[in-house]
């Protein structure tokens, strides 16, 4: 049962994987853009300038969980990977439960009244040409927060899922042994 959890745990991070992948070539398209017409045509748009920045804050918000599946986050690897799977994966499920649980709760609903403001005052981008609807990027930390805690439980389930496959002795190496 907790491998079927797992495995949609992961498909979830996956899609939001590629939907960071896909942002990251619409950031690039966009810069791209930006630079040619700034530096061939000596024009430019302050829209697509700020649109970089925002394809850049939703494309690494939304990494995040992605990351997080990939074993791609900061860790002290010096230690850990000398450590046996088992005690990897204690470590991996105590720091998410005690650490990254809680963090990404706070961050989430620490930033609803951030948004809330934002969308009450009607915020706009400060430079004229700018973006409009400042609340739309702003409502991304959130959501990329609460979809790192529901990612977080899949890294949960995948850690017990490792733990318990290491609790049981290999056979085919007990034979060889022997």
């Amino acid at each position: 049962m907790l491998v079927k959890f797992g495995q949609f745990y992961d498909r979830l991070s996956d899609v939001i994987g590629y939907i960071s992948g896909g942002l990251l070539i619409l950031m690039m398209v966009n810069v791209f853009y930006d630079v040619i017409m700034r530096y061939l045509f000596k024009t430019g748009s302050i829209a697509l300038q700020e649109m970089e920045w925002h394809l850049f804050s939703v494309m690494f918000l939304l990494g995040i969980s992605y990351t997080l599946k990939e074993n791609g986050h900061v860790r002290v690897d010096l230690i850990y990977d000398n450590l046996n799977k088992k005690k990897q994966a204690i470590i991996n499920i105590v720091g998410t439960i005690i650490f990254l649980i809680p963090f990404s709760l706070l961050i989430a609903f620490g930033s609803i009244d951030f948004v809330a403001e934002s969308y009450n005052i009607g915020e706009i981008s400060g430079d004229p040409g700018g973006l409009t609807h400042r609340w739309i990027i702003k409502a991304v930390i959130p959501f990329s927060f609460f979809l790192l805690a529901v990612s977080s439980i899949g890294f949960i389930i995948k850690n017990i899922n490792m733990y318990r496959s290491t609790d049981t002795p290999d056979v085919s190496v007990k034979e060889e042994q022997v």
